[in-house]
């Protein structure tokens, strides 16, 4: 290749790495817009969260499986909601559900229900619909199990609350 061909080869190549570069950034971009993100436990792929709603469907409900947290790294951080992380609240962490729903929970293992507000997002491991704090699991019994069957419906009355509360 002469100089000249090496002089116009140049111009050629920045063009394509720009180009490639910039349909990189704008999958990297899709892809938070649309709330995409790793696993916590180094999962493959991608975690699609669904976006938030702004408010609750009339006769939602949900069914699946409820997890706990809060033990770990949650402690002393602040929830999606602004608010400290307090692992004797009963809260929950939802990944569609507006930020401030009060909810029934009810474990199908063991018939008992508990009331909580929702003030975070999460669960994002398996196919997990819900994330209690450490005293909700306990009103519920499943501390010893980690997880259980639930099923999970929002209480009336709550709009304005919910109206108001960060998103």
């Amino acid at each position: 290749m002469g100089r000249g061909a090496a002089r116009f080869a140049w111009p050629v190549v920045v063009a394509c790495l720009m180009l490639a570069a910039s349909g990189a950034v704008q999958v990297a971009c899709a892809a938070v817009r649309h709330g995409a993100v790793m696993g916590r436990h180094g999962g493959r792929g991608v975690v699609r969260r669904p976006p938030a709603m702004t408010h609750v469907p009339a006769h939602w409900s949900q069914h699946g499986l409820a997890s706990w947290y809060g033990t770990g790294r949650q402690l002393g951080h602040t929830t999606a909601s602004g608010e400290m992380f307090d692992p004797g609240a009963l809260t929950a962490a939802h990944p569609q559900l507006p930020l401030g729903t009060r909810v029934l929970v009810s474990s199908r293992q063991t018939g008992r229900s508990v009331v909580v507000r929702v003030n975070d997002r999460g669960p994002y491991h398996g196919h997990r619909i819900l994330d209690l704090s450490p005293e909700a699991a306990r009103q519920l019994g499943m501390m010893g199990r980690g997880t259980t069957q639930v099923d999970v419906r929002p209480l009336p009355g709550d709009e304005e609350e919910v109206a108001s509360a960060p998103r």
